[in-house]
């Protein structure tokens, strides 16, 4: 099975700059998108039936913000929603689709950039989805999450870490706290790893950074 991972930074505009062209040619069985920023009634469905896909959206309830979803060739056996606190579901960051004993999930992590009280918001959404995905794998072993984690883990993963040591994304609580899933995902038996997209991506948006797509799955998959 082919799973993408893709931050459109709009879907209506990423249609526009060359999406479905690029789907065609990549193929994938899931692409799990994050920052949508739409309304369902505003969702160009027609252009990803016409390629194949089954489409499953959870907006925002703020227009033309955030926003998840998951285009399948395959349909689910069940679609969760959100993950049940009103406080992250308001903004639309998270879609699970169920196939048989295999989740896909599609997350949309916030970023801090904006100030003081979005970077406290972060932090402590990144202990809710810790506690939420441990207690989610004890029923759904097999699971993929997908998604932008806005988190820079390794120096290498961003330009200039010494500048942007102070800077939402790489700061060093943000990066302890990526150090601590992946190694609660091992100690629990999940064996996390990171899998990055591949630079097929950056044909669409060339300046992307690695923090935008990084998806963590068991590593038997």
């Amino acid at each position: 099975m082919k799973i993408i991972t893709y931050n459109v930074n709009g879907l209506r505009a990423a249609v526009s700059k060359g999406l479905p062209e690029w789907l065609s040619q990549e193929n994938p069985d899931i692409l799990c998108l994050q920052e949508t920023k739409l309304q369902p009634d505003q969702y160009p469905g027609e252009v990803f039936e016409a390629l194949g896909y089954k489409s499953y959206l959870y907006s925002a309830q703020k227009k033309g913000y955030s926003g998840v979803a998951i285009l399948t060739k395959r349909e689910p056996d069940h679609v969760e929603y959100g993950m049940g606190m009103e406080a992250y579901d308001n903004e639309g960051r998270f879609i699970r689709a169920d196939f048989g004993d295999l989740s896909v999930v599609s997350v949309y992590h916030p970023s801090g950039t904006s100030g003081d009280e979005r970077q406290a918001f972060k932090m402590v959404w990144l202990e809710d989805f810790q506690k939420y995905a441990m207690e989610l794998q004890k029923s759904r072993p097999n699971l993929i999450l997908c998604g932008d984690y806005n988190i820079c883990h390794e120096p290498i993963d961003i330009h200039d870490p010494v500048r942007n040591a102070t800077n939402s994304g790489f700061l060093p609580e943000e990066r302890e706290w990526m150090t601590r899933f992946l190694s609660a995902g091992v100690l629990s038996g999940a064996g996390y790893v990171r899998r990055f997209r591949s630079d097929i991506s950056r044909e669409i948006r060339p300046h992307s950074s690695l923090r935008e797509t990084a998806a963590i799955a068991p590593a038997a998959a």
